[in-house]
């Protein structure tokens, strides 16, 4: 903080957000965040409510808005952002649609190539028999519950997915939801005798298990432990290459958190 009060100089509100000082500068540059004032010599300090700005700035950077978009979004009131992300979003989908197909085609290519060691198999063929043979696109994880409304809550606000779809009965009974883990899908599925699914809850066990990959394992920790989450057991540094440490959710679910090493 500066003798002007609550205000920040630039170099420390740089240093607090990972930015440079002359990424600041350039923010002034093209109006996306000014200065609250500045001192007799010149220097920026920046506010409370430039401090905030800087804080959603950083929010819609991390979507992959630009920074004229940005700008807009916070400007102008005429700008609708709701529907910027949105179709931001459509974008993503399709990006990763694309990513997906092409990570099946080049898996389904490498494994091909290496059980047929046959010379009358040249590349070309051999890709364009791959092309037209590949039709799995995606994958979508489905997980049993009794309770999919208490478990949707608890994989949001617990473990940090983000929400997706929720859908209820006329009842207004829950009877299928959604969350997101990273670039995967999972959907939150309802016990059935019909085609013998149960939860972990029902079973007295578990017969499998989700691993999620995180940015920072031991702060993840952190965070589900506070929240109230069974841990089984605490961040350790795996023999197969990984740091990682598991939880459960409320039914029982077994739950692996994990970083490569290195």
């Amino acid at each position: 903080m500066d003798d002007n009060g609550d205000l920040v100089r630039v170099g420390d509100l740089a240093a607090a957000t990972g930015l440079t000082v002359r990424a600041l500068h350039h923010y002034e540059a093209i109006g996306l965040l000014e200065p609250t004032e500045r001192t007799t010599a010149g220097h920026r300090l920046y506010g409370t409510a430039a401090v905030e700005r800087l804080y959603r700035i950083g929010l819609l950077q991390r979507y992959g808005l630009s920074l004229d978009q940005i700008r807009h979004s916070l400007d102008d009131p005429e700008w609708d952002l709701a529907a910027l992300l949105a179709r931001h979003l459509t974008e993503i989908d399709a990006e990763l649609d694309e990513r997906r197909r092409l990570r099946s085609g080049l898996a389904a290519t490498l494994a091909a190539l290496d059980a047929d060691r046959s010379p009358r198999n040249d590349l070309m063929n051999l890709l364009e028999e791959m092309m037209n043979a590949n039709q799995v696109n995606e994958r979508i994880s489905i997980l049993v519950y009794k309770d999919l409304e208490a478990a949707h809550r608890f994989l949001v606000e617990v473990f940090g997915f983000t929400p997706g779809e929720v859908m209820t009965d006329p009842s207004g009974t829950v009877v299928h939801a959604e969350v997101s883990a990273g670039d995967g899908m999972i959907w939150l599925h309802n016990e059935s005798s019909e085609f013998g699914l149960a939860s972990p809850a029902s079973l007295g066990a578990a017969s499998a298990t989700m691993a999620i990959m995180v940015d920072d394992v031991d702060e993840h920790h952190r965070l589900v432990a506070e929240r109230g989450a069974e841990i089984v057991y605490p961040p350790v540094d795996q023999p197969y290459g990984y740091r990682e440490y598991s939880a459960r959710d409320p039914e029982g679910a077994l739950w692996s958190f994990m970083k490569p090493l290195g």
